[in-house]
């Protein structure tokens, strides 16, 4: 249909050589057509990978602003400027995919390097080592070397921990997972580590996807660090970020395993994890949330 328009208009128009020139326009928005169509699938791919949720990917090439050419010199065709922004288009395409494949090849580094870190530690965390077998002495008498321990000292101070545990008021509100959270909290917040570290894992345990679950797993993992236990803190974290990205305290998470990673002597990995709650959740983040990141980042020297 465009040939025969374009043949006619220039019969009308009293010019027989452009008849000759109509194929190759023709051939040229043929050719443009299968460029465009290829372009709109190749960019569909690139949206489904950036904007999984099926947000709208917004064009940025716009047509550029043209100005009017000085006399004498000759202008361009239509399709010789349409061609010019499908190339430029095409350019930037490419170099959209490849950040796409780039920030994919990273975030898949991250995961396997944390995985295999979490392993690790969740082995060292399991392993309990014997305690020293001491060469006994014949002549000496095992009931008279070992220490005898002050009558009810150890009875008295294990009372007194349990009555003290159990001046910690349970919350009840009619919300069972808000309570058990809330539970966990006055024991951290007592600095009844163990007991809180019991109550936030089971709580974290049975309500795994309600919405107080972030909040309690972030709890749990400052529970350990708190009581010196870097190595199951850094699982803790990295776990609720992982299975809950969008949770409450999932920026949290990344920066307090930053913090366990320093305590672990394990700088590099640090400076990872600040990169990674950087590019996440960089905008979104508050001036606390900011502070400690920047504080760890200098702890740990990150470039």
């Amino acid at each position: 249909m465009r040939y025969a328009l374009f043949a006619t208009t220039a019969l009308l128009l009293g010019a027989p050589g452009l008849v000759a020139l109509a194929p190759s326009a023709v051939a040229q928005n043929v050719a443009l057509d299968v460029r465009v169509d290829r372009l709109e699938k190749e960019m569909r791919a690139v949206q489904r990978k950036v904007f999984p949720a099926g947000a709208p990917l917004e064009a940025e090439i716009n047509r550029p602003a043209t100005s009017a050419p000085p006399p004498g010199t000759p202008s361009s065709s239509p399709v010789a400027d349409l061609t010019a922004r499908v190339g430029a288009l095409e350019s930037q395409l490419a170099s959209m995919t490849g950040q796409v494949e780039e920030n994919s090849f990273k975030i898949r580094q991250l995961e396997e390097a944390f995985n295999k870190y979490k392993a690790e530690q969740q082995s060292r965390a399991e392993f309990v080592a014997p305690p020293p077998v001491r060469p006994s002495t014949p002549a000496a008498d095992p009931a008279a070397a070992a220490p005898k321990p002050t009558p009810g000292t150890n009875g008295a101070a294990s009372d007194a921990r349990k009555a003290a545990v159990a001046a910690v008021e349970r919350p009840s509100t009619g919300d069972a997972a808000a309570d058990a959270y809330s539970y966990g909290y006055r024991l951290w917040d007592a600095k009844f580590y163990p007991e809180a570290q019991s109550q936030l894992k089971a709580t974290v345990d049975k309500y795994g996807t309600a919405s107080v679950a972030s909040r309690a797993a972030n709890l749990l993992g400052r529970a350990y660090l708190d009581d010196g236990k870097p190595a199951l803190a850094s699982v803790t974290f990295y776990e609720n970020y992982q299975k809950r990205p969008k949770g409450d305290r999932a920026a949290d998470s990344l920066a307090w395993l930053g913090e366990a990673l320093i305590q672990l002597k394990k700088p590099a990995d640090a400076c990872k994890v600040y990169a990674e709650l950087e590019q996440v959740y960089g905008a979104s983040l508050s001036a606390s949330q900011r502070g400690m990141m920047d504080k760890g980042r200098a702890k740990a020297k990150c470039s």
